[in-house]
């Protein structure tokens, strides 16, 4: 039966109506991936040579330190990024297959996520590094294969937590808590850290409790999938009350107001739009690799983080217009609805958030104010540049988006463009570029206050701007409507 599941898998991605685009974007993902997979391995590198050569303290405790942390973080990136197999699985249920099996098949597809697999590559260079450094056999391998059991472990508990927002915010909140407390000494959670993951180094027998507690979890989590799993009980859609939401003062902008006020509600209601808000804020932290790696600090790469810093909603939210109107883009067509109010509504709405983040990145000034400046030269050009070419970029943009569903679902198919990956020029080339000849013939400052120049003409002309890309819009709707479809 697994057999005919994996050949089923095969079948639906080599039968889609997109083969090519699905090829396409499987390569780039698999680059990625690729990329992300050798990060993971120079970090199991530095995790352990950092402490060791530049402290001068033994790394196993000092990584044992902070591997609670690492495993909370992992649960709480999981629940929002890493979407359950539900919707593949329903049209067995109706067949004759038994029930158990259609359960562990489930169980163990959620295996097969990069979130479940893709430690590995963090967790087996360690194991090499501590064996080649003379450290204990059998106590490496039970450290190490105690923090792989715990990881999938919290595979298990995320399938518990399923639909349970506020348990996960909970989750969060205790995490950044705890993570200040600590900080400051108030609380010893990194030594009770230390003592827990140290127990399975000085103790090789003690791995049977994380393969326990695995156990536990997997029963426990397959019982409950078994009781849920019908069409009208655990996997039916969330039916909630319907009510009105509506900020008032909006309206007075008339049909632009509207707008802004369908995708505020969709950012509160929409399991998707939700993980693309927790991205943007997750965004203002990028900046804090300044403190990793000298690269980081010169001016080059400081501008790219600030294009980051300040543009986390812009290119998460900005590069899925209109994907996320996407199953009722073609009514919303035949409605007669005026393009230019439809996109300003969602220019509106990024330049809002690149405003807020701007704001909010002046923590930054603490580190240096040519940091905070540069970062707020990015986000001026962010404003006036970038968020009207990211919605030039929607035009070709037709991936639909499922929002019920995580955000896994974001990057399914046909989302590849040449086009679009012109269009990436405007966005990162040429900011660098302006900041680079600036920089050569009269210095950094006034490099930084040309890009802030450039951005203010671009908020100036965007009227210009808007009427050249409602034509693009108007020129392509037939076939992102096609595309919307799934035809």
């Amino acid at each position: 039966m697994l057999q005919r599941f994996i050949r089923l898998e095969f079948k639906s991605f080599f039968r889609s109506s997109s083969l090519a685009a699905n090829i396409v974007v499987k390569i780039f993902q698999l680059l990625g991936v690729l990329y992300i997979l050798a990060i993971f391995v120079f970090a199991a590198f530095g995790a352990f040579y950092y402490p060791k050569k530049e402290l001068h303290i033994d790394p196993l405790p000092f990584i044992s330190k902070f591997l609670i942390y690492w495993l909370i973080a992992d649960l709480f990136l999981r629940y929002f990024f890493q979407q359950m197999p539900t919707q593949n699985i329903k049209p067995f249920l109706t067949m004759n297959i038994r029930k158990s099996t259609l359960v562990n098949y489930m169980i163990s597809k959620t295996f097969l996520s990069f979130f479940s697999w893709g430690g590995l590559f963090i967790y087996l260079p360690l194991l090499g590094i501590l064996l080649y450094n003379d450290y204990s056999v059998l106590g490496s391998f039970s450290w190490v294969f105690a923090l792989i059991i715990l990881s999938f472990s919290i595979n298990l508990i995320n399938i518990l937590l399923n639909g349970k927002d506020l348990a996960v915010w909970i989750i969060g909140g205790f995490l950044v808590l705890a993570g200040g407390l600590d900080y400051y000494n108030i609380i010893a959670l990194s030594s009770a850290s230390e003592k827990f993951f140290m127990l399975f180094y000085n103790h090789w027998f003690a791995i049977v409790l994380p393969i326990a507690l695995f156990v536990i979890l997997y029963i426990i989590c397959r019982k409950f999938i078994y009781d849920n799993f019908y069409l009208d009980k655990g996997l039916e859609m969330k039916q909630e009350v319907g009510k009105t939401e509506n900020i008032q003062f909006l309206n007075k902008y008339g049909v632009l107001g509207t707008f802004i006020n369908n995708d505020i509600r969709m950012i509160k209601r929409s399991k998707a739009a939700k993980s693309i808000a927790l991205g943007s804020f997750l965004f203002l932290f990028y900046g804090l690799l300044l403190f990793s790696s000298p690269a980081y600090k010169t001016a080059y790469m400081q501008l790219f983080m600030g294009l980051f810093v300040t543009g986390g909603f812009l290119f998460l939210f900005g590069q899925r217009v209109p994907s996320f109107d996407s199953s009722y883009y073609p009514l919303m067509m035949t409605l007669n609805v005026p393009y230019k109010e439809y996109l300003k509504a969602k220019w509106w709405m990024i330049v809002s958030a690149t405003g807020v983040s701007m704001v909010l990145a002046v923590g930054y000034a603490f580190v240096s104010w040519d940091l905070y400046f540069t970062f707020l030269a990015g986000g001026l050009y962010n404003i006036g540049v970038n968020s009207q070419v990211v919605l030039l970029s929607g035009a070709f943009n037709k991936n639909p988006i499922d929002l019920n569903a995580r955000g896994k679902t974001l990057g399914k198919k046909n989302n590849f463009s040449f086009k679009n990956i012109l269009l990436l020029l405007p966005q990162m080339v040429l900011p660098m570029a302006v900041f680079g000849v600036s920089k050569y013939f009269f210095g950094t400052t006034t490099a930084v206050a040309s890009l802030g120049v450039l951005g203010l003409i671009g908020f100036f002309l965007r009227e210009k701007f808007f009427d050249f890309i409602v034509k693009l819009y108007k020129k392509e709707k037939y076939s992102t409507i096609k595309a919307f479809k799934g035809n």
